[in-house]
């Protein structure tokens, strides 16, 4: 676990000035500084984790190269955690910038306003205009501009084992307090392996762990007058932390220190009966390699229910795509972001659970039950503060580190305030 006190610069603060040094040093050797576009260029795409499948990943090569005969198209996948931290690196460097990025929608602010990105705002129309997801396109707009655009989006909404609420002869819940009854009645059914989750929440897992701060009328920080305040020690916000206290304790057999990454690992050997996971893992569910076919017939799923039985305000995930501010090759790395939002790409980020970047494209999510659970997901679903500094935050682990404390019994209004304050050193720098 790392500590939330090293950080004497936000990284917003450091990736200014990174860039800022970089863009002196470009002076003297006569780097092109991103302008224009080569012939026979190279075009590196950062893309994040297993998410986007791989037919996409297949179409965005085929199809650029197709466009732009004489140049290239690199997939480099890079892995969420440490993300930001990387790309601070990566971006600030005229030969180490990857050329397109993938960022969270939670960390778009923090590199818009710190100009890592190119402008965008031009070709928006072109991109999908008024037809892009509104908050996505908030998230990477500053000053007016817009420098990242909507990717994907992703409610997160419950896998569950239908076999196992069966044999415990469960219902699919209508409340949080049902919710949280039944994980604990299917913790306590199922008690080998040790390991085994009637809710799965690893230590690290704020993600799901803000659903029952915020279903408990609590946030994580709120804009005073232009100056962050931490709310994760309001009587409201330390009633949900609680409550997550003791699902990490009487729910979930999940390691106490371990992160959300590839859920459907642990599903498929059987060591859980429900899941909060964004719709996308179903692909990796039902994946030959990443998954267990097999045991999709045994999977359903719901909207987490809120305290009113209407769905839960669950953190509304996906990711906002860039062109590099110091990518020798905008043009090119341009017409790659428009391959990425045509129709035929996100209608295959559809089909594997994503929800598209184009609200009209909505549809071609379909009709099942894992459709009808995302639309009702996303029915009540929230964003992290709009803050410029909330990668600095999600840098510096706090969250993270005031999670795992809670999962190990931790003292949860002395995490909180810990945390509380530690957050506004970030946001407020």
């Amino acid at each position: 676990m790392r500590t939330t006190t090293r950080h004497a610069l936000s990284l917003a603060t450091a990736l200014t000035m990174a860039l800022a040094l970089g863009a002196c040093g470009s002076e003297d050797d006569g780097g092109s500084g991103g302008g224009g576009s080569s012939s026979g260029a190279e075009i590196r795409v950062w893309l994040n984790g297993p998410d986007t499948p791989q037919d996409a990943r297949d179409h965005l090569k085929t199809t650029f190269e197709e466009q732009n005969p004489g140049s290239t198209l690199t997939i480099e996948e890079q892995q969420w955690e440490g993300l930001v931290e990387r790309l601070t690196t990566a971006l600030s460097s005229e030969s180490e910038t990857p050329d397109v990025v993938e960022v969270g929608n939670t960390q778009a602010a923090t590199f818009t306003t710190a100009g890592a990105f190119a402008d965008l705002s031009g070709d928006l129309e072109s991109l999908g205009g008024d037809d892009l997801l509104p908050g996505f396109v908030e998230a990477g707009t500053a000053d007016g501009a817009t420098y990242a655009v909507p990717y994907y989006a992703g409610s997160k909404y419950v896998f569950y084992r239908k076999d196992l609420l069966a044999k415990s002869g469960i219902e699919v819940p209508t409340t949080t307090q049902e919710f949280i009854d039944a994980a604990i009645k299917l913790k306590q059914d199922n008690p080998k392996p040790a390991t085994f989750s009637g809710f799965y929440l690893p230590g690290q897992d704020w993600r799901n762990g803000v659903t029952f701060l915020w279903n408990a009328g609590g946030d994580l920080a709120v804009d005073e007058g232009g100056t962050w305040t931490g709310a994760l020690s309001t009587p409201e916000s330390i009633e949900g932390l609680e409550t997550v206290q003791t699902l990490f304790q009487e729910a979930s057999g999940a390691a106490k220190d371990g992160n959300e990454a590839d859920p459907q690992v642990p599903f498929c050997n059987n060591e859980i009966a429900m899941m909060s996971a964004p719709g996308w893992v179903t692909g990796l569910i039902a994946d030959e390699e990443t998954g267990c076919p097999d045991m999709m017939e045994k999977v359903g799923v719901f909207a987490l229910p809120g305290a009113d039985g209407d769905p839960a305000p669950v953190l509304l995930g996906g990711s906002n795509v860039a062109v590099a501010a110091k990518s020798p090759d905008q043009d090119l790395a341009k017409k790659a972001v428009e391959v990425m939002l045509s129709d035929e790409y996100q209608s295959i980020l559809a089909e594997n659970g994503l929800t598209p970047a184009k609200e009209s494209l909505a549809t071609q999510l379909g009709d099942d039950e894992f459709a009808q659970a995302t639309i009702a997901a996303a029915s009540n679903a929230k964003l992290t503060p709009a803050a410029a500094g909330w990668a600095s935050v999600e840098g510096a682990r706090i969250l993270e580190d005031m999670f795992v404390g809670i999962a190990n019994g931790g003292d949860v209004a002395e995490l909180a305030g810990a945390a509380d304050q530690a957050m506004e050193e970030q946001l407020n720098q």
